[in-house]
């Protein structure tokens, strides 16, 4: 029996290009910025060095070093090294250590027999289009966390599968940080999923022209997330208003009712800065304009709400009726998601809907148009930018054309048109940009968005996933997010149980990047959502006044700590603007050194100085909490002092949130009690 031996290398260099090619695949190996290297291999033979879909161009890297044998050929860019053999197989080293980052798995070893399989499979579906599928090795000990928010209720991300694709409430962002030192970009936007199983680690897409991928070396998460974040693109500085408290509901239906509230905020002496008018304040799907019936002073009304130091956010889709004004000219344009097959129908909401082409240049500056005349030019300077997925129904990735492919290749890139049209349009007229949008994909930070994680239930097991996700969001670039407080489906402002999620979660929200309220709230109304002219009407009330005496002074009294808190969420929201490090983060983030800390997905940093412990459990008036190592911690509520490195049962009565402070932090955080429980 012959056993299989590694072939001869026989590749070649082209500037700081390593070039391997066999029979049926093309590699190209480069540096990419300061210890970063580059993969892209294709078996059509050709590498497209235009699809660098959001990449930014990183600094050129310094000092580069190729060498090649007969065996092999390797790159080494600063920390980072890789080597590639005569067989084809890819390995990742960090040159300070010498320790295996990353390494490809084959299944193979045998001779004058089909192999079992290769690390990089292909299978053509049409053209220069494959079904590809990437495999590395496992490692025992390994922990992932990021690919964007999920709420699966895992925080790392070992053993568990990670569909590739945007729905609302599940948002791809498909980066990785791994505990053994690397970050790893899969620079793709195409459906499929990621598997980081025991057996192995895979990348699989439906349908892709090449490979392309980054891998990050570094000693220490910030170090790797700064690196990533050059690649990616970094948020632009928040503006101050954001970073106070945002009141909404699903929803205000006019002008009055919107305006009764803001001054009620006023008349209690409550910190507000920004008012939202949900969906449906327009005329039509696709027409991007007040009802004028319902909103019969647009600029009157902005100014009133300036004038109380509110900003007035309002929310856009990207939906189109065919009935609308707009349709036959955008058609005609092909400035509209299309069907490959059948009508060009993708979403029933209150009659058949499309989409604005948000991948298509040309789409992308008449949506803006549309909303700087009808909102922008009544003074509105932020926008919410729901259904960015963009939601479908069913989700047939494979019947929907847009300007730059097929949705089973292009579509979870869709996300970032939308955020890209607004930023631009706002940026000529020389705004500051600070947009809510449901989904996001790599660099979408860069355009001035909050990501909010999308229409979530209103239960404890839904606050207890969001933290996670809300964690594993921050390791993906992007340092703006939120949540609905409370919860989107289903609360009761009547309900006890319902009172007290909402408390605690007001409690978590104080300490998120955006402190915003939202919800559809009980009693709903009866409507039809597919009936094209059915209304839509507005769910219960939803202010902080609206759950009982006992929540809304506790709830008051947080608002009140969130206002003391700017300044330091504002000094934070700078250095996320500069280097990428994100405001809400893992504890690993701070203290990668505790082995202990990896597994904690329901404490985190705030920042440098705050540990944030939110209570996620009903009826819980305790929990326990893990100080990491490396400093001593004070209990805001307490004033006790504790030893890193330890494990505390903290008291936690409903109007306490358990946070610590490192014990030789400037900053003061009081959690005086406002009530008994």
């Amino acid at each position: 029996m012959a056993y299989y031996t590694i072939p001869r290398y026989e590749g070649k260099t082209e500037g700081n290009r390593i070039i391997w090619e066999t029979a049926g695949e093309l590699v190209y190996i480069e540096p990419y910025g300061r210890d970063a290297i580059r993969f892209r291999s294709s078996k059509s033979l050709r590498i497209d060095g235009e699809l660098n879909w959001t990449l930014e161009e990183p600094a050129p890297p310094q000092g580069v070093i190729i060498e090649a044998d007969d065996e092999k050929a390797s790159m080494t860019n600063g920390k980072i090294q890789v080597t590639i053999t005569g067989d084809g197989t890819v390995t990742y080293r960090n040159t300070r250590t010498g320790k295996v980052l990353l390494e490809e798995y084959w299944i193979d070893g045998r001779a004058h027999t089909a192999p079992l399989r290769r690390a990089r499979e292909y299978r053509v579906t049409s053209g220069n289009q494959f079904k590809i599928s990437l495999y590395f090795k496992a490692e025992p000990g390994e922990h992932f966390y990021g690919m964007g928010q999920d709420a699966n209720d895992c925080f790392d991300l070992k053993g568990s599968t990670v569909e590739l694709l945007q729905k609302n409430g599940k948002c791809t962002i498909p980066y990785t940080y791994s505990s053994r030192g690397y970050g790893f970009i899969w620079n793709n936007p195409a459906i499929g999923r990621a598997e980081f199983v025991n057996n192995h680690t895979m990348w699989h897409v439906q349908c892709a022209q090449q490979i392309d991928y980054v891998v990050i070396a570094g000693d220490t998460p910030g170090e790797i997330n700064e690196k990533f974040t050059a690649i990616t693109g970094r948020a632009p500085m928040l503006p101050e208003w954001a970073a106070g408290f945002w009141q909404c509901k699903l929803r205000y239906e006019t002008q009055e009712e919107l305006l009764q509230v803001a001054r009620e905020y006023k008349r209690r002496g409550l910190p507000v800065s920004v008012m939202v008018i949900d969906y449906f304040h327009w005329t039509m799907q696709g027409e991007w304009k007040f009802d004028p019936e319902k909103w019969p002073d647009p600029k009157a009304m902005v100014s009133e709400l300036e004038s109380m130091g509110i900003k007035l956010m309002v929310s856009i889709w990207p939906t189109i009726d065919p009935r609308s004004e707009n349709y036959a000219y955008m058609r005609e344009h092909n400035y509209i998601l299309r069907g490959e097959r059948g009508v060009d129908v993708v979403f029933m909401f209150f009659g058949p809907q499309t989409y604005v082409d948000t991948t298509h240049p040309g789409a992308r500056e008449f949506f803006w148009s549309r909303a700087k005349q009808n909102y922008y030019d009544y003074g509105i300077r932020t926008f919410w930018l729901d259904e960015a997925e963009p939601e479908m129904r069913p989700y047939d990735y494979d019947n929907v054309r847009m300007y730059l492919g097929n949705g089973e290749e292009v579509s979870n890139i869709y996300c970032v048109g939308v955020a890209k049209a607004f930023y631009d349009g706002l940026k000529a007229q020389g705004e500051e940009v600070c947009n809510l949008v449901r989904c996001a994909w790599l660099g979408s930070q860069r355009y001035g968005i909050v990501l909010w994680s999308g229409d979530i239930a209103s239960t404890f097991d839904s606050l207890r996933k969001q933290l996670k996700a809300g964690l594993n969001v921050a390791m993906c670039g992007i340092p703006w997010w939120t949540t609905d407080i409370g919860g989107f489906i289903n609360g009761d402002p009547e309900s006890e149980e319902f009172r007290e999620l909402i408390i605690r979660w007001f409690e978590f929200g104080v300490f998120c990047p955006i402190f915003r309220l939202h919800g559809f709230r009980l009693p709903y109304p009866v409507r039809d959502i597919l009936n094209p002219d059915g209304y839509c009407g507005s769910g219960g009330p939803n202010e902080v006044w609206s759950f009982g005496k006992k929540a809304y002074e506790i709830i008051r009294r947080y608002m009140y700590i969130r206002e003391g808190l700017k300044p330091y969420i504002m000094s934070q929201m700078k250095l996320a603007s500069e280097d990428g490090t994100p405001v809400m983060r893992p504890l690993f983030y701070d203290f990668c050194g505790d082995g202990n800390v990896y597994d904690i997905g329901d404490e985190y940093m705030f920042g440098p100085d705050l540990l944030v412990a939110p209570v996620v459990e009903q009826g819980a008036r305790k929990r326990m909490v893990y100080l990491p190592e490396g400093c001593r911690w004070k209990d805001a509520g307490t004033g006790m002092v504790y030893d890193g490195g330890t494990r505390i049962e903290a008291d936690a009565p409903l109007d306490t949130i358990p946070l610590f402070l490192k014990e030789d932090a400037e900053l003061s955080v009081q959690l005086k009690p406002c009530m008994a429980d």
